[in-house]
């Protein structure tokens, strides 16, 4: 494709849109980068591109004149699907030479699909945090708690997230919540502990601490310790609520 096909600020202009989308969507920075470059190359532009925590900077520019932008990352759920589809847009545009009105249009299909219905996730990820406790040694009656514990936590999270409530304390709560319904296991004669333990454990922010590790491994420091820093002040947070349950029930531990 000529360069001269599409124009330079309308390509830059979307790179930036698409590079900001993946990054709120919790993907690893070279990873973004790459895919941004490779969308500019297939245009035949070059493209650079800063990459911060909040904000990353766009220049896109041929042999004469150059289109630069900042551009906010918007805070979205992390998402593998948008992950995967996004990145293969980036290939499929260098392969294919997409025009920029239907790379446009393929990439407004991927982020406006409907993501997937909160109570099957809510299902599948009780499911997991109840296989989760039996796999630390927890039984049977132990896994039914935790199982109604995460639902407890889980759906908790959904309604605060869903009415803007700051995440760090959604994480409190729902830490809070879990671990005050894993204390019924007390009551019974169960594994307890470990009921109490992995009650938690759908909180444990895994891709920041995967994300920011990769971050600094390949050189984008800042924005690693970024992502390391929020997962720690997330754990916080869980440990918070969780040890808040742990004072409620002491005399029950002892």
């Amino acid at each position: 494709m000529n360069r001269k096909e599409e124009n330079l600020c309308d390509v830059e202009e979307f790179i930036a849109e698409y590079a900001a989308h993946m990054m709120g969507c919790g993907i690893h920075t070279s990873r973004v980068i790459r895919s941004a470059k490779r969308i500019g190359e297939a245009y035949g532009y070059v493209v650079k591109i800063s990459v911060f925590q909040k904000s990353l900077i766009l220049t896109l520019k041929d042999e004469h004149n150059p289109c630069s932008e900042v551009v906010d990352i918007p805070s979205l759920p992390i998402s593998f699907e948008h992950n995967s589809e996004l990145s293969a847009l980036s290939w499929e545009t260098y392969d294919d030479h997409l025009p920029l009105d239907i790379l446009r249009g393929k990439y407004n299909r991927i982020i406006s699909a409907p993501p997937i219905h909160p109570p099957i996730v809510l299902l599948f990820a009780s499911l997991a945090n109840a296989s989760f406790c039996r796999l630390f040694g927890g039984d049977w009656c132990s896994m039914g708690i935790v199982f109604l514990a995460t639902v407890a936590g889980l759906f908790l999270k959904q309604k605060m997230s869903a009415s803007g409530i700051n995440h760090y304390i959604v994480f409190i709560a729902s830490a809070l919540a879990a671990s005050l319904c894993a204390s019924t296991s007390l009551i019974f004669d169960t594994t307890s502990d470990i009921a109490l333990a992995t009650s938690v454990l759908f909180l444990v922010p895994g891709v920041p601490l995967i994300n920011g590790v990769i971050d600094i491994v390949e050189g984008h420091t800042l924005t690693g310790f970024a992502r390391l820093t929020q997962a720690a002040l997330l754990i916080i947070c869980i440990a918070i609520g969780l040890s808040s349950t742990l004072f409620f029930v002491k005399d029950r531990l002892i």
